[in-house]
């Protein structure tokens, strides 16, 4: 009996132990999510709401324009669009300019978010005429999600069939004309079947430092920021040609000047603000160098798959792919062969390794294979 006493106090003591860790977990989780929402916010009210205020892509906003004028003199839905690019040009932003210019109420959810075929028809059969779905990441859309997708762009039509066997039922339901905005990462990884379904395809492709330094002025007014000229710039050239990691930079350099009391951004407090955030004059933060860095040190400069490269640095492949190498491939430090990854000349000037370096690795390389 003793015992028991003394194995149920244990209990009851490990009990206390898991509940105050796990409430510890659970406050923290909150304040974390609370941090997240207040950015959310944040960028939301930095976004404009009218394709006149969307700053760089003209020959995109161009035809975009022509295609929501269009629609409205015809007094009739959009077409179904789809929007590819690297992540944080302004996928989404557009997918609410084009709700705000049809005067359209706009659902927005993502691939991996409907799991289930039940899912994407309570989502559809809440729509209203001219109504927009905004589906985001829609290449990790399930295939028996997809599969429901197609009658619906297609017919505004779903035919859900309940049970199996010899009490299957078939359960049509007719939807309003919708549209739905699709966006995309990686547009390779769409099915050739929902790819044609959609009538308009649009591509966004990396900002010029103009645009960008366009945009980081348009943010600093909307918060009330003092930036100069030259700072704006220099924030411009080291975003890595996207708006979101110029406004999040932006907030962050502004958050550096108010602690260490500067009563204006200059491009010395940019600097200063930036080497401590671990991002060097052309953009690249501490990953895009762990990745540089590992093809030459480790790999001899390529070529490499990038499953080993994934596995040496401890990341997940698709943030590889979809976040580090697009600005890399587009700024000439990686090119991608059959072979796999190899680096550049300018990676090596950049990262300040000497060209007798370079053949080094390179004989090292050739000694191990």
């Amino acid at each position: 009996m003793g015992m028991d006493k003394k194995e149920k106090s244990k209990e009851k003591k490990a009990a206390g132990r898991e509940k105050i860790s796990f409430e510890r977990v659970e406050r923290q989780k909150l304040v974390t999510a609370q941090g997240e929402e207040a950015d959310g916010v944040v960028e939301i009210s930095l976004r404009p709401s009218r394709i006149t205020e969307f700053i760089g892509q003209e020959s995109l906003k161009e035809n975009l324009n022509i295609t929501l004028q269009a629609a409205k003199k015809r007094n009739e839905p959009l077409e179904h669009i789809l929007l590819s690019g690297p992540p944080g040009l302004g996928k989404t932003t557009l997918a609410h300019i084009v709700a705000h210019e049809m005067k359209a109420k706009i659902m927005a959810t993502s691939g991996p978010a409907i799991e289930r075929a039940g899912d994407l028809i309570g989502i559809l059969t809440n729509l209203e005429e001219g109504d927009i779905l905004f589906i985001d990441e829609i290449h990790r859309l399930s295939k028996v999600v997809e599969e429901f997708v197609y009658p619906a762009m297609e017919d505004c039509k779903i035919d859900f069939i309940v049970d199996k066997g010899p009490y299957a039922k078939t359960i049509k339901f007719a939807l309003k004309r919708f549209t739905l905005i699709g966006a995309t990462t990686r547009q390779g990884l769409l099915s050739s079947p929902l790819r044609d379904r959609f009538g308009v395809s649009f591509h966004l492709d990396f900002y010029e430092p103009e645009d960008l330094m366009k945009i980081v002025e348009r943010s600093a007014k909307l918060l009330s920021i003092l930036v100069d000229t030259e700072a704006a710039h220099e924030l411009a050239r080291r975003s890595r040609g996207t708006p979101r990691i110029a406004n999040k930079l932006l907030r962050r350099v502004r958050d550096y000047a108010q602690v260490k009391a500067y009563p204006r951004i200059s491009v010395e407090v940019v600097k200063k603000a930036l080497e401590g955030q671990g991002i060097d004059r052309m953009g690249l933060d501490t990953l895009d160098r762990k990745v540089l860095g590992s093809i030459i040190e480790i790999y001899g400069g390529g070529p490499v798959g990038v499953e080993s490269l994934a596995a040496t640095l401890n990341e997940e492949v698709d943030t590889i792919v979809d976040v580090v190498e697009p600005f890399l491939l587009k700024r000439g430090f990686l090119k991608r062969t059959s072979r796999g990854r190899e680096a550049t000349g300018l990676t090596y000037d950049h990262l300040g390794i000497s060209t007798v370096s370079k053949a080094k690795h390179g004989d090292l390389f050739s000694s191990k294979k």
